[in-house]
C-alpha cells in the first residue's frame, strides 16, 4: 500500500538522501526539464530537475546536472517538458463522509485533483457509531492510497440531548483514549457547539482541554463577530467559516488561522470570494491563511477539487505560487507536519503534481510513485484501489432503525387563527431564518397554506434505535411543487429527514431510506423518481469514486428538476443545530441563538 506510512522515516533514510544530494548514489527517479513552484519563497523557478529516493525528495538540481554526474543510460527520467512541479496539495478541512463514499474510494478524485494529504473531521460516521464508527473510518483511512490525518470529533453530539438524539456520544474520556491511541489524530476537530464554548460549557471546554494538554491544535466553526472573542479566548485557533472580509479579519486579528472554504459557485460552500478580499482589500499578509474544500459530493469532488479552489484565488488577485502556497505549505505548517510535507524540500516526501500554466493538474505522484498520469489514474494506482480496500464490519451496515409509526405531518390546530413558526431559507447561504406566519383562517387541509406561503412540510425522525422521536417543521422557499425528499444524511445526529407536499409520499420516501439502509431519495406521486443508496452507517456507499459520482450526478439533475432550490447538501443542514438561526431536530424546532426549542405553533 502506498500510504504515508510507506515512505520511511526521515530517521531513518537521511544518510542515504545525503549520499544522493551529495552525488554519490544513483536518485531512483529524476523529473527532469521542469520549473518549481517553491511554495517556500513563492516563486517559480526555471530549469530544475528533481532527484527521488525512498520515497522523499533528496534534492533538487539545476537540469541536466544528473546526466553530467552519473551514466545517463543507468538513469530513471521522467520528463516533464517544462511543466510546473508543485507540492502535493493539502486539505487542512474537509469531512470524506460528505462525498459519501469510503476513505479508498475518495482517493482516486483527490489524487487525480493533485490533492495528496487531508485532515479530515470524521464527526458523521462519530455521530452514528461512536467511537467504533470513528475508528472504523481511522483503519478505512490507514489502508488508502492516500496521506489521510484526522482532527478528533469534538462535537458529538452537536447539543445535549435534550435538543437531539444522537447515536454517539464522544465524552471527553473517549477522546483522550482516541488521542493517545491513534497516531495520526493530529488536532481536535471543528468545535461547532460555538455559544457552548463561548459561554464556558464545562463539557465543551474539558475536551478542548484534553487537546490542549496534548499541546495539539483546536479547529474552530464560528458565526458572528460577537463571539469571536470568546471563541479565541477558548483555545480554538482556526476557523473554516469565514465567510465576508470583516468577520474574516476578526478572526485573524484574533490570532486564528483561516481556511477560505471554496465550492461550487451554486452552493453554499463558496464563501472565498467575499473572505479572500481580507487579502486582496484590506491588504492582510497570507502567512496564517489556507484554502479548504469542507463538504464535497461525490460529483462535486471531481469537478470542483482543491485545484479549482487554488485555482480560484489565482483568479481572485493571488499570484500562482502563492495560491498553491494557501493549499500546500500553509496547511502543512498549521498543522505542524511541514518537515515532511507541503513544498518541495530536500528531504521531504515525494509528493508531487505536474502542472500547467493554468495550474490545472496532469500527473502526480505520491510518495515517489506516479499515481496519476495524463489527468488519468495509473494501472498502479487502479490496482491499489481495487484490491486494497477496507472493508467495513457487517455493523456499519445496520445502522437505520426507525418507529414503526410515524406521524410525518402534524395536525391542523383547531382553531380559527394561529401563527405558524417556519423556517426560511436564503440562498446562497447556508443560515436558516425564523419567520412567523399568521393564519387568519382555520384551512381545511395543509395544502391551502402550503401553496399560499411556498411552504413545504418537514419532518426530522430518529433513527438510530433509541428512542423513536420525530418532529415536525415547515421550510419557506425550498419550491419543492410536488412528492417528497428524504435523507440519512441529516446532520449532524444523522436523523433521516423528509420535506414533502403530502404525507403519503412523504411516508414512502422514508420507507425508501429504510430499506437500502440509509440514503437520498425523491419520489412523487407515489413513484421513485431518483435515489442514492448509502449503506454504510446510512453515510456511504461502498462503490467506486467513479460510480458515486455518476449516481450523485444524476440525483442532483432530478433533485433540480424537481424545483429544490436549496442543494441537497444544504438541505442535509437543516436539523444541524450549532448554524444559525433556526433548526429542526427529532426534538423539534431549536433557536440556535438562544439553544431552547420553541413551538412551531403559537
Amino acid at each position: 500500500m502506498i500510504t504515508r506510512f510507506s515512505v520511511p522515516d526521515l530517521s531513518n533514510s537521511s544518510k542515504h538522501l545525503s549520499k544522493v544530494a551529495s552525488n554519490k548514489i544513483e536518485p531512483e527517479l529524476i523529473l527532469s526539464n521542469a520549473r518549481i513552484l517553491s511554495a517556500y519563497t513563492d516563486r517559480i523557478i526555471e530549469a530544475r530537475e528533481v532527484w527521488i529516493s525512498k520515497g522523499r525528495i533528496a534534492c533538487i538540481k539545476n537540469n541536466g546536472e544528473s546526466a553530467n554526474v552519473f551514466n545517463k543510460k543507468d538513469l530513471n527520467i521522467y520528463d516533464v517538458n517544462n511543466n510546473i512541479l508543485a507540492p502535493g496539495l493539502i486539505d487542512p478541512h474537509m469531512h470524506i463522509e460528505s462525498s459519501m463514499m469510503t476513505a479508498c474510494a475518495y482517493s482516486e478524485a483527490a489524487l487525480l485533483n493533485g490533492t495528496t494529504t487531508i485532515f479530515c473531521d470524521s464527526h458523521e460516521i462519530g455521530n452514528v457509531c461512536d467511537v467504533e464508527g470513528i475508528e472504523w473510518m481511522l483503519e478505512d483511512c490507514r489502508q488508502a492510497p492516500l496521506s489521510i490525518f484526522l482532527t478528533l470529533p469534538s462535537t458529538i453530539p452537536a447539543t445535549n440531548d435534550t435538543l437531539e438524539t444522537s447515536g454517539g456520544e464522544l465524552t471527553p474520556k473517549k477522546a483522550a483514549e482516541l488521542f493517545d491511541k491513534w497516531p495520526e489524530i493530529l488536532g481536535l476537530g471543528e468545535k461547532m457547539d460555538f455559544v457552548s464554548v463561548c459561554n464556558g460549557d464545562p463539557r465543551s471546554h474539558a475536551i478542548i482541554e484534553e487537546t490542549l494538554k496534548r499541546n495539539l491544535p483546536v479547529s474552530g466553526h464560528v458565526f458572528g463577530r460577537e463571539f469571536v472573542a470568546a471563541y479565541a479566548a477558548s483555545g480554538v485557533t482556526d476557523t473554516h467559516e469565514a465567510e465576508e472580509k470583516l468577520f474574516t479579519n476578526d478572526l485573524l486579528e484574533a490570532g486564528l488561522w483561516i481556511f477560505l472554504r471554496g465550492g461550487n459557485p451554486k452552493t453554499p460552500w463558496n464563501s472565498l470570494p467575499e473572505a479572500i478580499k481580507i487579502i486582496t482589500e484590506l491588504g492582510a499578509n497570507p502567512k496564517r491563511i489556507c484554502v479548504c474544500t469542507d463538504d464535497r459530493d461525490a460529483d462535486d469532488l471531481f469537478n470542483f477539487g482543491l485545484d479549482w479552489v487554488v485555482r480560484q484565488a489565482n483568479k481572485l488577485g493571488m499570484t500562482k505560487a502563492t495560491s498553491w502556497s494557501l493549499g500546500s505549505l500553509h496547511p502543512a505548517t498549521r498543522f505542524n507536519i511541514d518537515r515532511d510535507y507541503g513544498a518541495l524540500g530536500h528531504s521531504r516526501r515525494a509528493d508531487v503534481v505536474m502542472l500547467d500554466d493554468d495550474l490545472n493538474v496532469h500527473n502526480t505522484w505520491l510518495g515517489g510513485r506516479l499515481v496519476v498520469e495524463n489527468k488519468k489514474i495509473t494501472p498502479f494506482l487502479d490496482k491499489q484501489l481495487s484490491n486494497n480496500r477496507y472493508l467495513y464490519p457487517r455493523k456499519a451496515y445496520e445502522t437505520v432503525i426507525i418507529p414503526k409509526q410515524i406521524k410525518l405531518v402534524p395536525s391542523i390546530p383547531d382553531k380559527e387563527n394561529f401563527y405558524i413558526n417556519v423556517i426560511n431559507t436564503k440562498l446562497p447561504g447556508i443560515m436558516t431564518f425564523l419567520e412567523t406566519i399568521k393564519i387568519n383562517k382555520k384551512p381545511k387541509s395543509w395544502n391551502e397554506i402550503l401553496i399560499s406561503h411556498n411552504l413545504c412540510h418537514l419532518c426530522v425522525i430518529e433513527r438510530h434505535g433509541k428512542n423513536g422521536d420525530f418532529a415536525h417543521g415547515f421550510i419557506k422557499n425550498f419550491n419543492l411543487k410536488s412528492g417528497a425528499v428524504a435523507s440519512s444524511v441529516g446532520h449532524d445526529a444523522h436523523n433521516i429527514i423528509v420535506s414533502g407536499m403530502n404525507e403519503k409520499d412523504m411516508k414512502l420516501a422514508v420507507e425508501l431510506v429504510n430499506e437500502s439502509q440509509g440514503g437520498i431519495v425523491i419520489v412523487n406521486n407515489g413513484k421513485l423518481i431518483s435515489k442514492v443508496k448509502l449503506p454504510i452507517a446510512g453515510l456511504l456507499s461502498d462503490k467506486k469514486a467513479s460510480e458515486v459520482a455518476e449516481d450523485n450526478r444524476l440525483f442532483k439533475e432530478k433533485w433540480t428538476k424537481s424545483g429544490c432550490s436549496l442543494a441537497y447538501m444544504g438541505f442535509n443542514l437543516l436539523s444541524l443545530s450549532v448554524i444559525p438561526n433556526v433548526r429542526l431536530t427529532n426534538k423539534g424546532l431549536v433557536d440556535v441563538n438562544k439553544m431552547v426549542i420553541i413551538p412551531i405553533f403559537e
